[in-house]
């Protein structure tokens, strides 16, 4: 059911390996406090962003707004289980249970009845994201463990214990750096691509395969956090090397791609 992680890397390609970890390094974003003065995301002024943001983009300029009625469609009912809340701008500090994180991560264990298939689509079965459940200051009661990290075995329908010596203050501070108006979430779901397993079959379009990955995870989790009456955002805030180092994870074979904040 389960195997060594490194199993993966007798059938990785290596020079795959390496320009995907280029590639993918071009997307790092660095916050840290000792050089917010000297970077900067963009020059776009405010006005020109407004106007940017929030847009359909249309492609046929020559069909007007009358002719468009004619394919006119219906959104979902507020009340459909299918219509997402919308991403929490502050998390209250409020209590949570660890059978809440049980209840949470079931969708995207393995199907009942099935041998590897899971709750969640995945090209070739491959699987290549591995999720860490991270305890935010410890604020989770009845966590089972004193570390505050676990990782998922979907498979397994388990967790297993990442790493003893974690801090999780400093992961915590990782996680949500320099926002101290998004609040308190209790809980961190990291989304990590391990990419051995990742690029070992398709080579470089196994990368695009687990970017896919991670938008169904998170898509799934954020709708059964509706449904848990718990709030989510999915959060792309922090600086990758921060949480691999933090999770004592090796920052060439594992790529962290979202965090999804719960509370």
């Amino acid at each position: 059911m389960s195997i060594s992680h490194d199993q993966y890397s007798r059938f990785t390609d290596s020079r795959v390996l390496d320009e995907t970890l280029a590639f993918h390094a071009k997307g790092n974003y660095t916050l840290h406090e000792a050089t917010r003065h000297l970077s900067t995301l963009h020059h776009i002024p405010a006005k020109d962003l407004s106007k940017l943001t929030g847009k359909e983009l249309k492609l046929n300029t020559l069909t007007n707004e009358a002719e468009a009625c004619e394919f006119q469609l219906s959104a979902l009912p507020l009340d459909h289980p299918l219509v997402r809340k919308e991403s929490c701008d502050h998390f209250c500090e409020r209590g949570m249970h660890f059978d809440a994180v049980r209840n949470l991560i079931a969708p995207l264990l393995k199907k009942i009845g099935s041998n590897h298939k899971r709750g969640y689509p995945s090209a070739g079965a491959i699987f290549p994201i591995e999720i860490f459940c991270i305890n935010l200051n410890n604020r989770i009661e009845q966590w089972p463990t004193d570390c505050m990290a676990l990782h998922l075995l979907p498979a397994s329908q388990t967790f297993e214990i990442h790493s003893p010596n974690i801090n999780t203050q400093q992961l915590t501070q990782a996680i949500t750096p320099q926002k101290p108006d998004i609040g308190s979430p209790a809980l961190a779901l990291v989304y990590v691509i391990y990419l051995p397993k990742a690029l070992f079959k398709y080579r470089y379009r196994g990368y695009r395969h687990a970017l896919m990955e991670v938008g169904s995870l998170y898509m799934l989790t954020d709708l059964r956090s509706k449904e848990l009456n718990l709030d989510s955002r999915p959060w792309s805030a922090f600086t990758d090397h921060q949480i691999t180092k933090l999770l004592n994870l090796n920052p060439t074979l594992f790529l962290p791609t979202c965090i999804q904040l719960i509370g």
